[in-house]
């Protein structure tokens, strides 16, 4: 075997590990979410209500950090083990970002959201905190958007690379069925 693709194999068994690490520490952040909502909601347990909301507001946030967490792991599995392609490619890299920021804005509105609702009857001086995150993902998604709207030019420069990539995706969708 030659260096070059044993090293290439070395990268894959990476990603996959990297892919089955993503994978566990979304279960185990779902896991965890459920034993924290059944303590949340159990009628045994003397919790007020607010008490409970927080603990409700607790289970989202690690829920949406496991859907991250399982969502990373899927691009990973995806773009790196099963194409097995070079990420280099322009397009590929558009793509591969694409994927990532959506699951960054999406978690990072989401725990804005939690921080809101946490902190507006019980620690307004935390809202800023909070209001800081949504401008975070505000700003993360406004740059996006105008990463992707410069690179409409580069689409139309590539238009070979956007449709092996969209033959691969049929392939890989063809492979899953």
């Amino acid at each position: 075997m030659r260096p070059v693709k044993f090293i290439e194999k070395l990268f894959t068994l990476g990603y996959l590990l990297i892919v089955a690490l993503f994978f566990i520490s979304g279960v185990g952040l779902i896991v965890l979410a459920g034993i924290e909502t059944w303590g949340a909601l159990s009628p045994g347990a003397e919790l007020n209500v607010r008490q409970r909301f927080e603990l409700v507001l607790e289970c989202i946030g690690l829920l949406t950090i496991a859907v991250a967490s399982l969502e990373l792991g899927q691009t990973v599995l995806e773009e790196e083990v099963q194409r097995s392609v070079n990420i280099s490619a322009p397009t590929r890299v558009r793509r591969f970002l694409s994927r990532f920021l959506i699951v960054v804005v999406v978690s990072l509105s989401i725990e804005c959201l939690i921080g809101v609702f946490q902190f507006v009857h019980g620690k307004p001086q935390y809202l800023p905190h909070a209001a800081a995150i949504g401008l975070a993902a505000a700003a993360i998604l406004a740059t996006w958007g105008m990463f992707i709207r410069m690179n409409v030019d580069a689409e139309k420069l590539e238009p070979h690379a956007m449709h092996r990539t969209q033959a691969e995706d049929a392939q890989v969708e063809e492979n899953d069925s």
